[in-house]
C-alpha cells in the first residue's frame, strides 16, 4: 500500500492497543502494525487508562486452542465495545487468514478481518469500517508489500528483528503455516543490509534475522550460499555487535553457514535447530526431509566448530502413530544434543493438515505421560549445561524486562553473547538497558545464570544512549508481547530465537 493510501486513515489521536499472539514473526509483524497506526495518527493506549479506542489481535493459529483463545478474549471485550461509542476490534494474523468469514459470524462485533499478506492495509480497513459501519474483510492470497517496506514501531531501542525472507516451501504434515503465510519469498540482500545499517546508526546493537526457514534464503533469488554470504557480510557493519538468526531448517543448514558463523565475530555462539522427533519413522511420517543421523551430524559440526555454542530445540511429544520406542528415539537425540534449552510441544491437532487426519492419535494421558519425562530429562541436562558457566566471563547485553525479580534483588538482567539469561548485581554506576556489563557467573540454575560478586567492566554504548533517548520523552512504552509458546519451565525468552511457530 502506497503512503497515500495510508494517510486516507486518520486516527485523530485515537489510542490503539496491539496484542500479539505466536511466533516472532507475529511479533515483527505488531512492530508494523504499530508503525502503521501512528503514521496514520494513532497514540499507543496508556497502561492504566480506560481502554483503547482500537485493540488489534494479531493471532496464531498453530496451537490447537487458538480459536478458543482468541474467542474468549473478543468476548470479553464485547460489552466494553458496546458501552464505549467508537471503539474498534481489528483481528489479523494467521487465525484471521484461516478462519476469514468465521470471525465474524461468531463475533458480529469485530470491525475488521484481515491476513498475513496486507498487514499494510489496517488503518484503511478501520476507516472504512467507520465510514460504512459494517464489518471490513479483506483478505488477500499473496504477499502485497514485503513488511519491512512499512512504517514500523520497534519494541526495543538496542536490538531489533530483521526480516529476511517470509513464508516457507515445506510441507511439514503437522504444520498449517505454509498454508497461511505462502510460499518463500526472499528480500534482495542489499535491502537487507541497507535497513541494519540504518539501524545500527539509530543505535540498535543487536540485530536478529527473521525467516519462516531462515537459511534456505537465498531459493528464491537462486544463490544456495546466500545466506552465509549475508552473515559474513552483517560482520562488515561498523557498530553491529550481535547477530543472531531464527530459524533454521536441519534441510537446508550447510557447512559453509556452520563456517560463516565460527569465523564472523559479531555472529553469536548460539543456534536454535528444530529437532521435532528423534526417530526416522516419525520425521518422515512429518514429512521432515532429514533424519536423526544428520541432524546429530550438524550437531557435532557446530560443537567442532564453536565449542563454546549453546544450542536450542523444538520438540513435538504425542505425533500420530509415536510408539514408545520412537519416543526414546527422541530422549536418545536429546542426550546426545546436550541443548541448553527446548521448547517442547504437546502434539495440537489443526484441521487442514495432513496429520490431523492421520491414524494412531495418541491418548491425551500417554502424551502428557512422556512430555513429562521429556522435561523432565532436558532439565537435566540444562542445569548441568548451565553449570559450565560457573567461573567463566561473560559479557551481558543488559536488556530491559528479562528479570521479573530485579527490583527486589537489586539486580540488573540481561544476555550472554550465547544468548544465556544472567542475572547479576547492579553495579554502583548507573547502568541502561544496551550497555555492556562484564560479570563472573557464580551460581547456575537450569534456565538462567548468576553473578553475585561486583561487575568486573560497565561499557556504555551507543545502544544504551538509544534507549536513554526513547525513554527522555513522556511517551508510554509498548506493550508486552505474549509468546504464547510453550517452554520447559521458564517463559519464553523475548526477544528469542525459537522457532517460527514451532514448525520449523
Amino acid at each position: 500500500m502506497s503512503s497515500s493510501d495510508r494517510s486516507q486513515a486518520v486516527g485523530v489521536n485515537k489510542s490503539y492497543e496491539i496484542r500479539t499472539y505466536g511466533c516472532q514473526m507475529n511479533v515483527h509483524d505488531s512492530e508494523r502494525l504499530s508503525g502503521l497506526l501512528e503514521e496514520a495518527g494513532y497514540v499507543p493506549a496508556p497502561k492504566e487508562g480506560d481502554g483503547a479506542d482500537v485493540v488489534v489481535f494479531n493471532t496464531c493459529a498453530v496451537r490447537e486452542n487458538a480459536d478458543n483463545r482468541l474467542y474468549g478474549n473478543l468476548g470479553q471485550l464485547a460489552p466494553k465495545k458496546a458501552a464505549r461509542p467508537g471503539m474498534q476490534i481489528a483481528v489479523g494474523g494467521c487465525l484471521a487468514q484461516k478462519d476469514r468469514d468465521t470471525i465474524v459470524k461468531k463475533a458480529p462485533w469485530v470491525d475488521v478481518v484481515f491476513g498475513t499478506h496486507n498487514i499494510g492495509k489496517l488503518p484503511v480497513l478501520l476507516e472504512r469500517a467507520r465510514v460504512q459501519e459494517e464489518a471490513q474483510v479483506e483478505i488477500a492470497e499473496s504477499l502485497e508489500a514485503f513488511p519491512s517496506t512499512l512504517p514500523t514501531r520497534r519494541e526495543s531501542a538496542y536490538a531489533a528483528w530483521v526480516s529476511i525472507s517470509v513464508g516457507c516451501n515445506n510441507t511439514c504434515t503437522f504444520c498449517i503455516v505454509p498454508a497461511l503465510r505462502g510460499k518463500e519469498k526472499d528480500r534482495r540482500p542489499g535491502d537487507i543490509l541497507a535497513e541494519i545499517e540504518a539501524l545500527v546508526s539509530e543505535g540498535v546493537s543487536e540485530i536478529t534475522l527473521l525467516g519462516q526457514n531462515v537459511n534456505a534464503y537465498g531459493s528464491d533469488i537462486g544463490d544456495r550460499e546466500a545466506f552465509s554470504k549475508l552473515l559474513r557480510a552483517c560482520g562488515t557493519i561498523e557498530g553491529l555487535e550481535r547477530v543472531r538468526f531464527t530459524s533454521p531448517h536441519p534441510r537446508d543448514f550447510t557447512d559453509d553457514v556452520i563456517a560463516a558463523m565460527a569465523e564472523t565475530p559479531n555472529v553469536m555462539p548460539q543456534l536454535h535447530m528444530p529437532l521435532q522427533s528423534g526417530s526416522d519413522r516419525v520425521l518422515k511420517a512429518m514429512r521432515r526431509s532429514y533424519r536423526q543421523e544428520r541432524f546429530l551430524g550438524i550437531i557435532e559440526k557446530v560443537r567442532a566448530a564453536m565449542p563454546d555454542a549453546a544450542l536450542s530445540t523444538d520438540i513435538i511429544v504425542g505425533f500420530p502413530g509415536e510408539t514408545e520406542e520412537d519416543f526414546e528415539q527422541t530422549l536418545h537425540t536429546v542426550r546426545e544434543s546436550r541443548f541448553a534449552q527446548a521448547f517442547t510441544f504437546q502434539y495440537s491437532k489443526r484441521p487442514g493438515t495432513p496429520a490431523a487426519d492421520m491414524e494412531g492419535q495418541i491418548p491425551k494421558a500417554v502424551v502428557q505421560e512422556r512430555y513429562e519425562r521429556l522435561v523432565a530429562l532436558q532439565e537435566e541436562i540444562s542445569w548441568a549445561e548451565n553449570k559450565k558457566q560457573v567461573g567463566r566471563t561473560l559479557e551481558v547485553l543488559v536488556a530491559e524486562g528479562e528479570g521479573r525479580k530485579d527490583e527486589a534483588t537489586h539486580r540488573l538482567s540481561g544476555r550472554a553473547a550465547d544468548h544465556r539469561l544472567v542475572h547479576f548485581t547492579r553495579p554502583d554506576e548507573p547502568v541502561r538497558p544496551g550497555d555492556v556489563v562484564t560479570v563472573e557467573i557464580t551460581y547456575a540454575a537450569p534456565h538462567h545464570l548468576l553473578a553475585e560478586g561486583p561487575a568486573k567492566a560497565v561499557r556504555r554504548t551507543r545502544a544504551g544512549d538509544a534507549w536513554e533517548k526513547r525513554n527522555a520523552a513522556p511517551a508510554d512504552k509498548p506493550k508486552g508481547v505474549l509468546l504464547g509458546l510453550p517452554t520447559i519451565g521458564a517463559p519464553a525468552p523475548s526477544p528469542a530465537p525459537t522457532a517460527g511457530c514451532g514448525c520449523d
